[in-house]
């Protein structure tokens, strides 16, 4: 407990000896203080308030601080129960350090990108007190120092300018009570003039930073005067209430629905929502139709889905006569050593006498024999047939299973950072006569409009997937609403093989799938258990035990490449958030490290990407290594398959995964998989996430928690619906 003892304002001048916390986002420090003794205007006794350290504890809101960087501070004494004497800061300024082992320890902390401690030790022994001001005015000096080449002074140079107007941009961010986490993607957006564009138009931070919302920006204007019925920030606040229906699944929004949350949230007239939704149509950011509000690539995404499936269907193509596609079926069994059951025959004769057709089937049901049997089958006749899937996981598992070269989405397509485009397109299709293209289930309505567009009318196309798992994590239920509308041609294989009878994994997610509770009963050699736990603190200690010894010893499992936990949710003690602090400091506890905020990354450290990120080309979902961390450079090097390099800045993009929600671990395959389940969970208790996480295991499935959550989810069939209008579009065009 504080307690003020007057409020009589004093100075205090000093160099930053550590950080002791500091929040990211809030900007809340505390820290310790090396004071210059006669820097204080009243009479408290510095020297014995520092103690033997000769520190002083100083707390407050502050922007980003730096070890060894010199402050000058306002504020005034109180008095903490437990820690005595602190500093509580009310203004500050920075100044230049005055001392070479402050000017050290301030290059050193990594405030300027291009100089780590090793670095900022050489610069200051050659340059001495005279270091600042050599890296401000006469940068080319640094080439006197041995190691440093022109393009280290170039990124030297480049950093000093940004950090200089970076500290403006977080003191403007925390005087209006907002995080500080983005103040360097604000500068990197809008460079020297970043808080005068802020100032001018609040709202374009929502539009143009991501992670930065509609409600952040909305507390800069009011803290800045704006008016709540301002035009400008209703036509903001209404398209983020459409972008928010958008990210839970939805291609449009009833009109009527949009207004009535838009003026609830906004707290403004219900009549000046359809004026801010003109403006958002005269700015071509959204379509009306039929009483109907779309963000507007979904509308003409999904438009192009149905015009693009209607010429695939309807092109006149030529197919073998049945008699010989039979006996090719022959030639193909008599290979392979296998027998087609006559699911997988008809779709074989489909997959030959129809433009578009459609696989589904749970696991264990020969989808990928089926799929083995058309690849060989069109190469024989000379066809050129290309595979693809919408992760990168999910095309190498289906390159492993086929034999055959199977590509993401997004590099057959041949995404474009430069333009924001895909190459391969309407005017300049793949070169393909045959494209398969497997977990479509996971597909948006964005994706499959691009691939579609790729597609020659000559071209056969083929959708492989399961229908009961989770929808998209974008935008639409593609795969759902083509099935329904019944113009393309489905078969969905029940049939499950023998040898897939042995698995308790495959059988139990059947089970699950058909609405009856999973086989539960131990058996020393099964590949599905259920540990019963009711405490889920108790939970969370039994899962970190499975992952740090048990299944590790008792399956040769990999802790952190083999094992993957799924969570229904985020929150909680056996949510994502707790499940990868506790795993992370029991899988991975030492070693080189960032700290950010209230986050730590470290090498060796198991991560996901949050978010597409198409200059880098790793996508929301993807899971890598961290595999080193460059303090001069102030980047952050991730294995995502392929070598990806993070500015420190961009962090906020990448989060442990350890454990990750079920809805991200869609197109997945892990040797062993851990899923919490607890009544706590209940709002995400349902039958298809329960199937998809069970269907990503291959080898182990382990439950923890409550039978109760479990019976709850098997029996909850409601699927979420979401609006979308692709099923009726299908209908109208083309059935």
């Amino acid at each position: 407990m504080l307690r003020t003892p007057s409020n009589a304002i004093d100075s205090l001048v000093g160099v930053i000896e550590r950080i002791t916390f500091q929040s990211e986002d809030t900007g809340y420090t505390i820290a310790k203080i090396k004071p210059e003794l006669r820097s204080c205007k009243t009479s408290e006794n510095l020297a014995r308030i520092a103690g033997r350290e000769g520190v002083i504890p100083i707390i407050g809101t502050m922007a980003t601080l730096v070890a060894g960087e010199r402050m000058e501070l306002q504020g005034y004494w109180v008095t903490h129960d437990k820690y005595g004497k602190q500093f509580k800061v009310t203004d500050y300024k920075s100044i230049q350090p005055n001392s070479v082992e402050g000017i050290q320890k301030y290059l050193g902390s990594g405030l300027i990108k291009g100089i780590g401690p090793s670095r900022a030790k050489m610069i200051v022994d050659h340059f001495g007190v005279e270091t600042l001001d050599i890296i401000d005015a006469k940068p080319e000096r640094l080439l006197e120092v041995k190691g440093v080449a022109r393009k280290t002074v170039e990124i030297i140079q480049k950093g000093w300018h940004a950090q200089k107007h970076i500290q403006e941009v977080m003191q403007f961010l925390l005087a209006n009570n907002v995080s500080i986490t983005y103040a360097v993607k604000i500068y990197k957006t809008y460079g020297d003039d970043a808080i005068q564009m802020v100032m001018e138009n609040p709202y374009r931070l929502s539009k143009d930073i991501w992670g930065v919302g509609f409600k952040t920006a909305d507390q800069i204007a009011m803290n800045l005067g704006v008016d709540p019925r301002d035009p400008a920030r209703i036509v903001a606040g209404a398209r983020y209430v459409l972008q928010k229906h958008t990210e839970e699944g939805h291609v449009f929004v009833p009109l009527d629905d949009l207004i009535e949350e838009s003026t609830a949230f906004l707290d403004v007239e219900p009549d000046s929502i359809p004026v801010a939704l003109d403006t958002l149509v005269r700015s071509d950011e959204i379509v009306y139709e039929k009483d109907r509000v779309f963000m507007k690539p979904y509308y003409h995404a999904e438009q192009g889905i149905v015009r693009h499936l209607d010429r695939l269907i309807n092109f006149p193509r030529p197919a073998p006569p049945e008699e010989q596609i039979s006996l090719m079926i022959q030639t193909v069994e008599k290979n392979r050593r296998i027998t087609f059951n006559d699911h997988q025959k008809a779709a074989i004769h489909l997959s030959f006498t129809k433009g578009v057709m459609v696989l589904t089937g749970g696991p264990g049901t020969g989808k990928t024999t089926c799929v083995q049997g058309v690849i060989d089958l069109f190469k024989e006749i000379g066809s050129r047939v290309i595979l693809t899937a919408p992760t990168g996981r999910a095309a190498k598992r289906l390159s492993e299973v086929t034999g055959s070269e199977a590509k993401t989405m997004h590099r057959l397509l041949e995404f474009n950072p430069r333009t924001r485009n895909f190459n391969k397109g309407w005017e300049d299709q793949l070169d393909a006569d045959v494209v398969i293209l497997d977990e479509v289930s996971m597909v948006d309505t964005i994706m499959m409009n691009a691939l579609l567009r790729a597609i020659p009318d000559t071209a056969r196309f083929i959708m492989v997937g399961d229908a009961d798992q989770l929808p998209s994590v974008g935008a639409g239920n593609v795969l759902r609403d083509i099935i329904s509308s019944h113009v393309v041609p489905p078969v969905h294989l029940t049939e499950i093989f023998r040898q897939a009878q042995e698995s308790d994994i495959i059988m139990n997610a059947h089970r699950v799938n058909q609405g009856e509770m999973p086989d539960v009963s131990i058996r020393r050699e099964g590949d599905f258990f259920f540990i019963s736990e009711t405490d889920p603190a108790k939970g969370l200690e039994t899962i970190r035990g499975l992952c740090t010894q048990r299944l590790p010893q008792k399956y040769g499992f990999d802790a952190i490449e083999d094992i993957q936990i799924l969570t229904p949710m985020y929150r909680g003690e056996v949510g994502v958030d707790q499940l990868n602090l506790a795993l992370q400091q029991a899988l991975n506890p030492s070693g080189a490290s960032l700290k950010r905020g209230d986050k730590e990354l470290r090498v060796g450290d198991k991560v996901l990407q949050t978010r597409n990120n198409y200059d880098k080309m790793v996508f929301n979902g993807d899971i890598g290594r961290i595999t080193s961390i460059d303090p001069d450079a102030q980047q952050v090097h991730i294995q995502f398959g392929e070598p990806v390099v993070y500015d420190y800045s961009d962090l906020d993009e990448v989060v442990l995964a350890y454990a990750i929600s079920v809805h991200k671990s869609q197109g997945s395959e892990y040797k062993a998989v851990i899923l919490p389940l607890y009544t706590t969970h209940y709002m995400m208790l349902q039958r298809n996430l329960l199937y998809t996480a069970i269907t990503r295991a291959k080898m182990l499935v382990v439950i923890v928690g409550m039978k109760k959550a479990l019976g709850i989810a098997v029996n909850n069939n409601q699927v979420v619906e979401r609006y979308t209008g692709l099923r009726e579009a299908l209908v109208d065009k083309i059935g």
